[in-house]
């Protein structure tokens, strides 16, 4: 006779990121020494262990921009047509690179009114010119040149530069060159040119002053701000990686709410062997199996994380999920032992959440609240009661999922939106103006806790740190108490 209910009595304790703290140590690591330095995949590094998360209210092209420029990671959410999503890639790889690779051009017999829809799709202000057939540069046309003519059907050819007039440089030159040329002919581009007099490339000063401006920014071989983006499971999942791959995307994100699924097992194993030279981020789990699962499907770096964010009520309506801290120290564990890197995907709510999420194994955090009342972030800014706001909602709640994210919670068949199952919900978070302070502030304090425990690595942090379990009063005496507010910190705030 069969036993008709649940033998497993071993009931396990998980713990959430309050419950512990970390205990310092002797050190001889200044905050400022520490370095901050992390894998993301296999193959890719970052220089500061944050991305932002893949939601329709936190990462488009702007955020994507702003991350990779501080030294972290975007991820593009995928609430958006496939050929938007793919061009906001082709934003993030245009916008800061030591050479635009295989500039948009133009051919000297298409007219002004051409040429100013080519300008604001690709959101550029000069164009080269080049010859049909051979790709020879004959000019180059700017905004300058167009500035005071009002006869759209004026040709590029009666308006352009002529190439007996234009400065280049040949491929290969080096940095200090070609801002010698901009610097000595008084230009802001410089085009870059083969032997054979093709256009290949173009250098501006503005991306040669972003180079200074932004040190830590993350880059490909070629010099462009690194992305990330995500896609679903099945053949919508793939063709719309085939396209991000197309627009030149770093990263591909696998993006569900149960990573460990046959579904998304089977979406990693093609893309591996549809796309082998793409990096795979695949999740989310927050159990070793599902980890190890996905790493052999061919993933190259697991997403831990089921229903710990601010917004997501997963734990609530179905009942499953793991505290977060948890989930982290026993699924990055398993994810280290087959030299893969772990992300800890929610529930980071301030800086030492950071730290405790990478004491517990993970490599990077991703954040989504943290940052969604930024000016980076997608939406307007709004006032409520006197105080600036903007939306912040979840992937899997009601409006996320009719515009597109139902396929994350594995109801992409439903039509009817009243009988879509939400496990998220929207509102609102503060208004906090540019992201780079927010930034600032979170690996400052992630920068202190490596201080605190003398760890003057990433690696370092992993390794030495060691926590100890607090009781309600514990966390109770870690917040502030006993005092009013008058001046409120960049880095700290109570519920």
């Amino acid at each position: 006779m069969t036993s008709s209910h649940n033998t497993n009595s071993r009931i396990s304790e998980a713990l959430a990121f309050d419950d512990v703290l970390v205990e310092p140590a002797e050190s001889s690591v200044l905050p400022a020494q520490a370095s901050t330095k992390t894998r993301l995949t296999r193959s890719i590094e970052l220089n500061i262990p944050l991305m932002s998360s893949a939601m329709d209210t936190v990462t488009e092209d702007a955020m994507a921009i702003a991350m990779a420029q501080q030294g972290g990671m975007g991820v593009i959410h995928k609430n958006l047509s496939v050929e938007e999503q793919a061009e906001q890639v082709r934003r993030v790889k245009r916008f800061e690179s030591g050479m635009v690779v295989n500039p948009v051009t133009v051919g000297p017999d298409q007219t002004l009114a051409e040429v100013q829809i080519i300008m604001d799709r690709h959101g550029v202000s000069g164009l080269p010119v080049i010859e049909e057939g051979s790709g020879r540069l004959v000019g180059m046309l700017t905004n300058r040149d167009m500035r005071f003519t009002s006869d759209l059907n004026t040709h590029v050819k009666d308006l352009m530069t002529p190439r007996s007039e234009l400065v280049t440089v040949l491929n290969g030159a080096a940095p200090e060159q070609a801002r010698e040329l901009l610097h000595r002919h008084r230009i802001e581009k410089l085009l870059v040119v083969d032997e054979s007099d093709r256009c290949i490339g173009l250098i501006t000063v503005k991306d040669m002053d972003k180079a200074t401006t932004h040190p830590l920014a993350i880059k490909d071989t070629q010099g462009r701000l690194r992305c990330a983006a995500a896609v679903g499971v099945g053949e919508d999942g793939l063709n719309r990686a085939a396209a991000l791959v197309d627009a030149g995307v770093d990263v591909i994100v696998v993006d569900t709410a149960h990573g460990h699924s046959q579904g998304v097992l089977t979406t990693v194993e093609t893309l591996k062997a549809r796309h082998p030279g793409i990096q795979i981020i695949a999740g989310n789990v927050a159990t070793p199996q599902a980890a190890r699962a996905l790493i052999k499907a061919g993933a190259d770096c697991i997403k831990i994380g089921i229903g710990p964010g601010s917004i997501c009520t997963t734990r609530v309506v179905a009942g499953v999920g793991v505290p977060q801290f948890s989930a982290v120290m026993e699924t990055a564990a398993a994810c280290h032992e087959l030299d893969i890197p772990a992300i800890a995907d929610g529930g980071i709510r301030t800086s030492g959440d950071i730290v405790k999420a990478i004491g517990a194994g993970a490599d990077v955090v991703m954040v989504g609240s943290l940052l969604a009342g930024t000016d980076e972030s997608p939406g307007e800014t709004f006032l409520y009661q006197g105080r600036a706001y903007k939306s912040y909602r979840g992937m899997g709640s009601l409006g996320a999922m009719a515009r597109g994210s139902a396929d994350r919670y594995f109801q992409a068949e439903v039509r009817d939106t009243l009988k879509l199952v939400p496990e998220g919900i929207e509102g609102q978070v503060a208004y906090k103006g540019g992201m780079a302070p927010v930034v600032h502030q979170l690996v400052g304090g992630l920068k202190a806790g490596m201080g605190y425990t003398g760890s003057a690595t990433i690696g370092e942090l992993q390794v030495k740190t060691m926590f100890r379990r607090i009781t309600n009063a514990g966390l109770r005496e870690s917040h502030v108490h006993d005092v009013t507010i008058t001046r409120e910190a960049p880095n700290y705030q109570r519920d």
